[in-house]
């Protein structure tokens, strides 16, 4: 009996205290705010880890997608300059072959009329009186004194000329 007694104020006690602490309204709703702001510091510690986490995943993917532009805007690049090489170099190639068609025209231009002149040339010297061809003649082997003789006819008809329009 006493035993039980004794267990029962055991149990009586324990329900006490359970009951005392049911009743203590500003002590659970302390703990309780406790357990909250415990669970509400370890989610905002696992929230700034995931954002941390997020963060990082996105910055890699934004280098990435960094680096293929930049890579896919170099070879861009490469195959401008390319092909830029090629049009310069057509264009090179064109302007030389036009460069010495012009070349060749103006060769054979030269040609036709140095022909010309010999041909006209000879008309002249054959259709020319003899006297003055041997003048001629000898004009050719000594240039000087038929330059000199040109000027001062030059110099005479520029005199002329001049005091016409003076009048």
């Amino acid at each position: 009996m006493r035993r039980q007694i004794e267990r029962t104020r055991g149990e009586l006690g324990d329900t006490v205290e359970e009951l005392a602490g049911k009743a203590d309204v500003k002590g659970r709703a302390m703990a309780r705010a406790a357990d909250l702001k415990d669970k509400a510091g370890a989610m905002t510690v696992q929230l700034r880890s995931s954002a941390a986490q997020a963060g990082h995943v996105v910055q890699d993917r934004a280098a990435r997608a960094g680096h293929v532009v930049q890579d896919r805007a170099a070879q861009a690049g490469h195959v401008v300059q390319d092909r830029a090489a090629q049009a310069g170099h057509v264009v090179q190639d064109r302007a030389a072959q036009a460069g010495h068609t012009v070349q060749d025209r103006a060769s054979r231009t030269g040609h036709t009329v140095q022909d010309k002149a010999t041909h006209a040339g000879h008309v002249v010297e054959h259709s020319v009186p003899r006297p003055v061809r041997t003048v001629v003649q000898a004009g050719l082997r000594h240039p000087r004194p038929v330059l000199i003789v040109g000027a001062v006819v030059g110099a005479v008809v520029a005199t002329r000329v001049l005091r016409r329009r003076g009048r």
